[in-house]
């Protein structure tokens, strides 16, 4: 709970130390414009230390596989509100941005990948769309509705897995020390 405390805070520190580093939306992983190394490696310490939710998997392309279709499963159940606002349909379009990162570092990364880490990208993929399953067969619309309004977003580390299999990037994560960063997140003096 205090590293998800202290990522917050790191972001809205770097978001108001950095003009135009705050955003409305999804990170673009493929085009960090802006972000220092330094900034960028403290908010991936953090997301790789931040326990993932149960079932997510640890490994990078399952988990950018799991993501994307988490935001995919969140889209669908959006659109089909027919009482959708300004809001949701906002939420729509991001998440589609976000989907489409995650579609695109998925296909990047496919031809490096081993049988067993497809596989295992496959299930995960498998499992997260599974769960919008009993949710999208709701007759209730507005069961429907709170349910999508509910989904509180996916794991930081999304991201920064969605870069490092763009990428090719093989190394371990930054650790918060490497970061300058203690191990609640809070940047060392």
């Amino acid at each position: 709970m205090r590293l998800r405390l202290a990522a917050s805070l790191l972001a809205l520190t770097l978001g108001a130390a950095t003009p135009g580093l705050a955003q409305d939306g999804p990170i673009a992983t493929a085009r960090d414009a802006g972000e220092s190394v330094e900034a960028r490696n403290a908010r991936e310490a953090i997301a790789y230390e931040t326990p993932l939710p149960r079932g997510a998997p640890e490994q990078d392309y399952p988990l950018v596989a799991w993501c994307a279709a988490l935001v995919e499963g969140h889209i669908a159940l959006g659109r089909t509100l027919t009482g959708a606002d300004d809001l949701d349909r906002d939420i729509i379009r991001l998440g589609g941005l976000e989907a489409v990162d995650f579609r695109d570092a998925l296909a990047a990364g496919r031809a490096r990948q081993t049988p067993a880490t497809l596989e295992a990208a496959r299930v995960a993929e498998a499992e997260a769309a599974g769960k919008w399953v009993p949710l999208m067969a709701q007759t209730d619309e507005r069961a429907r509705s709170e349910a999508f309004g509910l989904f509180f977003g996916l794991p930081g580390r999304c991201e920064h897995a969605a870069r490092r299999v763009r990428a090719n990037i093989t190394t371990p994560p930054v650790t918060l020390d490497a970061a300058g960063l203690d191990e609640v997140g809070v940047a060392k003096e």
